[in-house]
């Protein structure tokens, strides 16, 4: 996990946050072993900013992944940053509940989760799986 919190740590210094300056790294290692990064990007108009577990989520289905096996996020000073709610939806399509998720400060500190703690019962491909009546 410790490569994996470096790679959110250094996409961490690429965000892109003029206004809030709140820069967000993350890191996805997929099944295939390799990791995929991604940093916050921001926008004027602020429906538009992006965040870094998207951003290294879709940087790794584009280069045609599908399956995760962890992801680290580096946000927040003191307490690390939790994904937002975008983003745990986001991970719903792609994360089984068994995924680890960890979270670092620039501080150091750490919290980590699997994706079923950090998102119980989510909305995502099951749903229409399910026989219709």
């Amino acid at each position: 996990m410790q490569e994996l919190i470096q790679a959110a740590q250094q996409a961490r210094s690429r965000a892109y946050a003029p206004y809030s300056r709140y820069q967000v790294g993350a890191a996805v290692r997929a099944a295939s072993g390799r990791i995929y990064t991604g940093s916050n990007v921001e926008n004027a108009s602020y429906g538009l900013t992006i965040c870094a577990e998207r951003v290294a989520l879709v940087n790794a289905v584009a280069a045609g992944e599908r399956k995760f096996t962890a992801l680290a996020v580096a946000a927040g000073e003191g307490e690390p940053g939790m994904p937002c709610g975008a983003c745990r939806q986001f991970m719903a399509e792609w994360f089984t509940p068994d995924v680890p998720i960890v979270v670092v400060s620039s501080h150091g500190q750490q919290k980590q989760f699997t994706f079923a703690q950090l998102l119980p019962e989510p909305f995502g491909p099951a749903a229409f799986a399910e026989e219709k009546d």
